[in-house]
C-alpha cells in the first residue's frame, strides 16, 4: 500500500505505558498538523495517523528488522508492547497523485541544515557572524572521528537561491554525502551512507543507475564524460525542483523574519574562498522564490532570533519558574498539546525582553521550532513522464533529454525536546572554541588579509 510504519524507540528498561506512547505519538501527529503545516504549507507536510497493530505482528516485525538496524542505533529498543505506530506515506514515492506504480521512481533526500548566519547581538564570538555553524561543526566532527574528511558543502550556498552556488553545494553533497544526502531508486537506497561508516562516493556506479532516467534513448557514449554529464543533469533537476513552488497556500500568517538580517555568505565556504582567490569579493545573492520549500524552511529556522547564547538565560528563567510552580508545566504547554493555541503564541516576533515568563517561554518555543527546521529532511521524488502525459495539474521539471513529474515533501519534523537546550548551549561553545583554536588560528594569513577589505571597522573612543 506504499505506506511506512513508524514505531517509537526508547532506551532499554525505560518502557513507557501504552497511554504514554499513545500520547507521545499523538503529540507528533498534532505538531505536524497544527504547527509545521502552517510553516511549510499543506502539500509539503505529511503528518500521518496513529494506528494500532496486533502485538504478535509487531514482535515478528521487530525480529525481522533488527539485523538491518545500524549498530549506532541499537542502543534503543523498538516499542513492541503498546501496538501503537504511526502510519505515513512512503515519501520515496510520488505524493501528488496516485501514479502508475510500474514507473521507475528516483528519490533524493537532502538534510540541508541551518541556512543562515546568526544576526543576534547576543553572540559573544565574532567568528559566529562570519562562519556558519555547519562549516565550523565539520572540523569538530572530523577531529572526533565521526567523519574522515570535512565536506565542502555549505548550507548558505544551497539557501542562496543563486544557481551557481546551489550547483556547487549539491555537487559537494554528492562528493561527501555524510548523512546529508541519500538517493533511492524505487525505494531502495542506491547512494549515501547507511551508517557513520566510511562512505565511498562512486559516481560511476551512481551514473549507471541514473542513465536510464536522464538519457533514455542511450545516445551517449560511456566514460568519464558520460558520468559527469549525468551528475550535472541530476544537480540541475534537483536545483529546479528546490526552487519550484508546488503549494498554492501561503504558509500560515507568519510575519516573516527579514532574511536580509544575516549576511548571505559564509567565509569558510569553499565556493566563497574560490571567489576570493579569483579576486572577487562580492557574492551574487539571487534570493529564494517565496513559495519554494527552501524559503519556507529558512523562515522557520530564522525563528532562532536570539541565538542559543541569547536564549539560554531565558531557558533558565523558565526553569526557575517551573521549580517554583511545577504544576504550571502543562498550562505552559511545554510538552503539548500542540494545537492552534500553541501555534498562535509562536507568532510574536518581538525581541524586546520585558522580563516576563511569557516572553521567555515564547522565545524558547520558537527556538525549538527553529531547531526542528534546521534538522528536517527534504524529499524530492522524480518519475519520468512522456510529453503527452504531462498535463497542467502536474508539476514538471525538464532535463536536456527527459522530463520528470515530481513531488517535494519535508520530513523529520518532530519537535526538538525542551530538555535538549542545555546540551545545545554546551555544544555551541565546543564547536566555536574548537574552530577558533584549531582552524582559524592556522588559517592562511593571505586569505585573512583578503577578507579585511569587507570587514566593518569600529573606532572606539575612551575617556581619558
Amino acid at each position: 500500500r506504499c505506506v511506512v510504519l513508524r514505531f517509537l524507540k526508547s532506551p532499554p528498561n525505560q518502557n513507557k505505558t501504552s497511554e504514554e506512547i499513545l500520547r507521545h505519538l499523538q503529540n507528533i501527529v498534532d505538531f505536524g498538523k497544527h504547527v509545521m503545516k502552517q510553516f511549510f504549507g499543506e502539500n509539503y507536510v505529511h503528518h500521518g495517523e496513529i494506528i494500532q497493530l496486533p502485538l504478535d505482528f509487531v514482535r515478528q516485525l521487530c525480529l525481522k528488522i533488527q539485523p538491518e538496524r545500524p549498530e549506532s542505533r541499537c542502543d534503543k529498543d523498538m516499542d513492541t508492547l503498546s501496538g501503537y505506530a504511526m502510519c505515513l506515506p512512503n515519501l520515496t514515492r510520488l505524493q501528488t497523485y496516485r501514479f502508475v506504480e510500474h514507473r521507475p521512481i528516483l528519490c533524493i533526500e537532502i538534510k540541508p541544515k541551518c541556512g543562515f548566519i546568526p544576526f543576534s547581538s547576543h553572540v559573544s564570538q565574532e567568528i559566529k557572524h562570519k562562519v556558519c555553524r555547519y562549516c565550523m561543526h565539520q572540523h569538530l566532527k572530523v577531529a572526533n572521528g565521526k567523519w574522515k574528511r570535512p565536506s565542502k558543502y555549505c548550507p548558505l550556498d544551497l539557501f542562496s537561491g543563486n544557481k551557481q552556488r546551489m550547483h556547487f553545494a549539491l555537487k559537494s553533497l554528492l562528493q561527501e554525502a555524510q548523512n546529508n544526502l541519500k538517493i533511492f531508486k524505487n525505494g531502495e537506497l542506491i547512494y549515501g551512507c547507511k551508517d557513520d561508516q566510511e562512505c565511498v562516493s562512486d559516481w560511476n556506479e551512481l551514473a549507471r543507475h541514473l542513465k536510464p532516467f536522464f538519457f533514455p534513448s542511450n545516445g551517449l557514449v560511456s566514460g568519464p564524460h558520460c558520468t559527469r554529464t549525468i551528475v550535472k543533469e541530476l544537480i540541475h533537476v534537483i536545483t529546479m525542483t528546490l526552487l519550484s513552488s508546488t503549494d498554492a497556500c501561503r504558509a500560515g500568517d507568519m510575519k516573516t523574519v527579514p532574511i536580509s538580517q544575516g549576511r548571505s555568505y559564509c567565509e569558510a565556504s569553499a565556493f566563497n574562498k574560490e571567489l576570493v582567490r579569483n579576486g572577487k569579493h562580492k557574492l551574487e545573492s539571487s534570493g529564494l522564490p517565496r513559495g519554494c520549500l527552501l524559503y519556507k524552511t529558512l523562515q522557520a529556522q530564522m525563528l532562532d532570533m536570539l541565538d542559543i547564547e541569547g536564549l539560554y538565560p531565558l531557558y533558565n528563567r523558565v526553569e526557575q519558574y517551573l521549580e517554583e510552580f511545577p504544576e504550571e508545566r502543562s498550562t505552559l504547554q511545554i510538552d503539548g498539546p500542540y494545537n492552534e493555541a500553541f501555534y498562535e503564541k509562536l507568532l510574536d516576533l518581538s525581541t524586546e525582553d520585558d522580563g516576563t515568563i511569557a516572553f521567555a517561554l515564547t522565545k524558547v518555543q520558537q527556538y525549538r521550532i527553529a531547531m526542528t527546521a534546521k534538522d528536517c529532511s527534504i524529499m524530492i521524488a522524480l518519475s519520468p513522464c512522456l510529453q503527452d502525459e504531462c498535463s497542467e495539474q502536474r508539476p514538471v521539471v525538464l532535463a536536456s533529454k527527459s522530463r520528470f513529474t515530481f513531488s517535494v515533501s519535508v520530513l523529520d519534523l518532530d519537535l526538538k525536546p525542551y530538555e535538549s537546550i542545555p546540551h545545545q548551549y554546551k555544544l555551541d561553545g565546543k564547536i566555536v572554541n574548537y574552530y577558533l583554536k584549531n582552524v582559524q588560528a592556522k588559517d592562511d594569513p593571505v586569505m585573512s588579509s583578503l577578507f579585511k577589505d569587507n570587514e566593518d571597522c569600529t573606532l572606539v573612543l575612551h575617556k581619558v
